[in-house]
């Protein structure tokens, strides 16, 4: 006699989320991705966006997105709406409410935080559903930005930090060569005045999400104010849209004056080469009235382009017996050797840290007190 074993599904969506086969979701969005970063090499851009929009709706790419937005440090801070996918259930319901049509986002939560010279910086915190889509889309937009971006560009890209921006610099300016001068280069407000129109038209991902997140508005003591400019911090979207905006640089500047390493005639006179984290970056170059006559315009009007200004505050030109400030290390050259070590700001920053923290644990044990004092610590170490 024959019999047949049923198969019952989980009964309900808590079992659901815990028994996901996340190794094979990765694998499927890894697979997705790969071919997208092929397609790129070859030109096919029709082709990328035929496998975004099969990424972006995959099960694989909803589910993953699911599992950063309520797993990375921001999953218990709430948008607009006050809601958190906090239970297995509501993250399994998320990735159902991952839909294109009829998707608009809700306006973001605008919050403050302090700035080290005294300022505030706003900051905008999408609902956890607007993350999620966010998410999403990273997954198909980040293997064509790892794919066109500049080389020497460090910050918001995956296996790569400000240590390597560090050590990129320590590379170029401790060599025996005649590269004496630095402009130091500081984006005005970069992510609050990028142009929409250039993103709109730039960025390689359906157009119609994209300009519904960029003109969400924010909302702030019960008033919604439009957005016409910039990419909110505090999206996770938004540091890949600014290395969009910014790549190109670097490019711009090897056509100019050469490529590293290059035996051109123009590049030996120059010296020009920039290094880039963010919206901070440097350009060395053998001469000052290079970076001031021939640099800097060509820097200016390629951010202009985009809708943004260099800092004159920050923005300076220093010799490297002098030193300078990046990414808070001091970069100076003695007697012909380069030092990098901690900036005098981190340094400062680090003492008021350890001394608010000892008068705050006053009362604790010596172990406790030393568990407190290694995190901040070691985060120094990495520049030693």
């Amino acid at each position: 006699m024959i019999t047949s074993k049923t198969v019952s599904a989980p009964t309900n969506n808590t079992e659901t989320w815990n028994q996901l086969p996340w190794k094979k979701c990765q694998k499927v969005v890894m697979r997705l991705q790969r071919r997208i970063v092929k397609a790129v090499q070859q030109g096919r851009w029709g082709k990328v966006k035929a496998l975004q929009h099969l990424l972006t709706r995959s099960f694989s790419g909803k589910a993953l997105a699911v599992k950063r937005v309520t797993e990375n440090q921001g999953k218990n801070t709430a948008g607009i709406d006050r809601q958190l996918w906090s239970t297995c259930n509501t993250k399994f319901q998320g990735i159902k409410l991952l839909k294109q049509r009829g998707y608009k986002p809700s306006p973001l939560k605008r919050i403050y935080i302090s700035k080290s010279n005294g300022k505030r910086r706003p900051l905008g915190i999408p609902t956890i559903k607007d993350r999620a889509m966010q998410a999403l889309y990273l997954l198909a937009l980040e293997p064509v930005a790892e794919t066109i971006s500049d080389r020497h560009s460090y910050g918001f890209r995956p296996k790569r930090s400000c240590a390597d921006a560090i050590v990129a610099s320590h590379l170029l300016l401790a060599s025996r060569n005649q590269l004496q001068w630095i402009l130091e280069g500081d984006i005005k407000g970069c992510f609050d005045n990028i142009n929409h129109e250039w993103l709109i038209k730039h960025i390689p991902m359906e157009k119609k999400i994209l300009h519904s997140w960029l003109k969400a508005g924010f909302l702030e003591s019960k008033t919604l104010y439009p957005t016409t400019a910039g990419t909110p911090q505090g999206g996770i979207i938004s540091p890949i849209l600014a290395n969009f905006t910014l790549n190109g640089l670097e490019k711009l500047l090897e056509s100019r004056f050469g490529k590293l390493g290059s035996k051109r005639r123009s590049k030996i006179r120059s010296g020009v080469n920039v290094i880039r984290y963010a919206d901070d970056f440097i350009i060395s170059g053998i001469t000052r009235e290079v970076l001031e006559n021939e640099v800097k315009p060509l820097v200016s009007s390629f951010l202009h382009e985009r809708g943004l200004i260099l800092s004159e505050e920050k923005t300076k030109i220093t010799s490297i017996t002098t030193g300078f400030d990046f990414l808070g290390c001091n970069v100076r050259r003695y007697n012909k050797k380069l030092i990098i070590k901690p900036s005098k700001e981190s340094i400062k920053r680090l003492l008021n840290k350890a001394r608010a923290l000892i008068k705050a644990n006053i009362a604790n044990t010596q172990a406790v007190l030393i568990r407190l004092l290694q995190f901040p610590i070691k985060g120094m170490g990495k520049l030693l």
